[in-house]
């Protein structure tokens, strides 16, 4: 039995936490927010961000750090812009040995680092990522679903692995690509975006194929240039995610497309939604990284200035597909 910090109680946080006490372990929920924390205590369930799951009696709820002094592992689930503000406390209260784990997926606008970067600035710890298509219903639910880890350190993946063993229904691979494995996870929150704007729109079923393929043809090369494998991408960190992302209604990033396409204002839309769709912050990113690399990206420029400029889903429809000839290559 391992003792587990999982930092972040939305329903990736607390899904992970359900797994991994699952397994045997034994974990904590931190939140910031108190009034979530005293919920989560009293009913035994995220009613927030995860209702109708209850937890496992080997789950702690606490929105004190102190949870970090005693723990083994800890698995950081916040959104990724607020890592840093995070980890300037927590940073300080996590042991030399503890090996960490990054289930956020995004870019932080204001450096352009993933999660595992912005990590690295507070502690030495050997550090991984964990990406797939891993709706957090479905997993919480108990339905089959797979995931990757992401390190140099092979002993490091092999032990992360371990904690996830004993889950019938969750199975994790690990690889030696972590910016393969972080971006993948946090670019297809974008292209999930156009996505839901096709089905908004209604556009059928060959628009959506061709916005995966060639969405992840512009992931890869970005992420080439990044010094990622072109392998990963095709994984289950890049295809697979995108995939889910892309075709699932439960995916937070496709609904902003779909309510965008039916002409709802991106603040409205902001307003009423519980949970962050990533998409929206790393499509800031991904157009600096864009430029930072010369990397030709049009589906990802086309969803930022619907997001950012003001321009009509039909009208970066009709930019996309009027743009000029060329080798699918």
């Amino acid at each position: 039995m391992s003792k587990i910090t999982v930092l972040g109680a939305g329903a990736w946080g607390t899904t992970l936490a359900i797994l991994l006490a699952q397994n045997g372990n034994e974990v904590s929920i931190w939140s910031f927010e108190k009034e979530l924390v005293s919920k989560f205590q009293k009913f035994r369930e995220n009613k927030k961000y995860l209702p109708g799951f209850p937890l496992p009696v080997k789950i702690d709820i606490t929105d004190d750090l102190d949870c970090l002094k005693n723990s083994e592992t800890v698995v950081i689930a916040v959104p990724t812009q607020h890592i840093r503000s995070v980890l300037k406390e927590a940073g300080k209260l996590i042991k030399d040995n503890t090996q960490v784990l990054s289930a956020s997926k995004g870019i932080e606008i204001s450096t352009l680092k993933r999660p595992t970067e912005i990590i690295a600035e507070f502690t030495t710890n050997l550090t991984a990522a964990i990406s797939g298509p891993n709706l957090a219903k479905e997993i919480a639910r108990g339905l089959p679903a797979a995931s990757v880890i992401g390190t140099y350190n092979l002993s490091l993946s092999q032990n992360l692995q371990l904690l996830f063993k004993d889950c019938k229904n969750f199975r994790v691979y690990t690889c030696d690509d972590p910016i393969g494995v972080e971006l993948g996870g946090a670019l297809k929150n974008i292209i999930a975006i156009a996505a839901g704007a096709i089905d908004g729109k209604k556009l059928g079923d060959n628009a959506k194929a061709a916005l995966i393929i060639r969405g992840i043809s512009e992931i890869k090369r970005l992420g080439i240039a990044m010094g990622a494998k072109a392998e990963t991408f095709y994984g289950l960190s890049g295809l697979g995610d995108l995939v889910t992302t892309c075709q699932s209604p439960m995916s937070r990033n496709h609904i902003v497309g779909e309510r965008l396409a039916n002409g709802e204002k991106l603040n409205d839309i902001l307003g009423s939604m519980n949970a962050v769709a990533e998409g929206i912050t790393t499509a800031k990113a991904a157009i600096k990284l864009k430029e930072k690399y010369n990397i030709e990206m049009p589906i990802t420029q086309e969803i930022y200035n619907v997001l950012f400029e003001n321009k009509s889903v039909d009208l970066a429809l009709m930019a996309l597909m009027s743009r000029p000839l060329k080798s699918e290559s």
